[in-house]
């Protein structure tokens, strides 16, 4: 079981490095070949495909912290930093996809000459280049969230890439430089769109607000339906990391003698719902906090 872990994290290790250095390659040579054409399709592309080095890192950094030792000034380690890392990427993303459509617009208005076949073959590259990545990360992507979220971002912009493939060639025939401009803003959209769920999610994750994927009203009616379970309170949820959630609350139970029985049971039942992390206070009628006891 050690060495199926370790391979696991070598593996994957090795997985997050070929990606990342493949992706920053092809971000430098999309970035040139853009000024070079002064085409807004590649240049948008190319600041969506530095989102995928980004992303790539901050999975990279989620799967490494979440195997962080505590401190006495960081009792949690440091997981929550891919949260804070997540906010900040989030609003970088946000900034630079406002600059692309301004100068997509600009484009739209004025089209200037640009080679279609340049556009083609770069992007062209870009397919290659993400659905490789995405391949690396396929085997695991049903094991761990963060990993799926690594593999479906990169097969999303494979098909991005292929849309901008598809202008260069249309370009290319038709000579309609004004396609370049509507590419550029479509990708700006796109990323919009793919950019604004992280950006919702990190603040909610940094405000410690209940994670998106944790439904309360399950969680607590789990609680609930354990046996001496006669109410709870005091319930908080909130994420550790963009990969583990902590839950703590009171539970006030018919006997107290079954204590470490009830506190066991309720702690599977969390860890089958996502919850890694679970702190009971438990009670009885004569020491609740509350006056909800039958």
């Amino acid at each position: 079981m050690h060495n199926h872990s370790h391979n696991y994290t070598i593996d994957l290790n090795k997985a997050f490095t070929i990606g990342i250095v493949l992706n920053i390659v092809f971000v430098i040579v999309e970035f040139i070949a853009g000024i070079w054409s002064q085409s807004m399709g590649l240049l948008s592309d190319a600041g969506h495909n530095l989102s995928d080095v980004v992303s790539l890192i901050l999975s990279m950094l989620a799967f490494r912290l979440t195997k962080s030792v505590s401190s006495k000034k960081f009792t949690y380690g440091y997981r929550k930093s891919t949260i804070l890392v997540s906010l900040i990427n989030a609003i970088i993303l946000l900034v630079a996809v406002g600059i692309i459509i301004v100068k997509s617009i600009e484009k739209f208005f004025n089209p200037q000459h640009i080679q279609g076949e340049t556009i083609a073959w770069v992007a062209g590259i870009g397919i290659l280049i993400n659905a490789f990545t995405a391949l690396l990360f396929f085997k695991e992507k049903d094991k761990d969230l963060n990993i799926k979220s690594a593999y479906l971002h990169m097969l999303a912009d494979a098909l991005v890439s292929l849309g901008v493939v598809i202008s260069g060639i249309l370009i290319y025939f038709t000579q309609w430089y004004i396609i370049d401009a509507i590419v550029g803003i479509i990708i700006a959209v796109i990323i919009i769109i793919s950019t604004w769920g992280l950006l919702i999610e990190s603040i909610r994750l940094s405000l410690d607000g209940v994670p998106h994927a944790m439904d309360i009203d399950k969680i607590s009616n789990e609680i609930l339906s354990e046996k001496h379970v006669l109410s709870i309170h005091h319930l908080h949820i909130w994420a550790l990391s963009t990969t583990q959630n902590a839950l703590t609350v009171h539970v006030v139970i018919d006997d107290i003698h079954r204590m470490e029985s009830v506190k066991a049971s309720i702690k599977q039942k969390l860890a089958n719902l996502g919850i890694q992390h679970a702190t009971l206070e438990i009670e009885d009628c004569k020491s609740t906090c509350t006056q909800d006891c039958l």
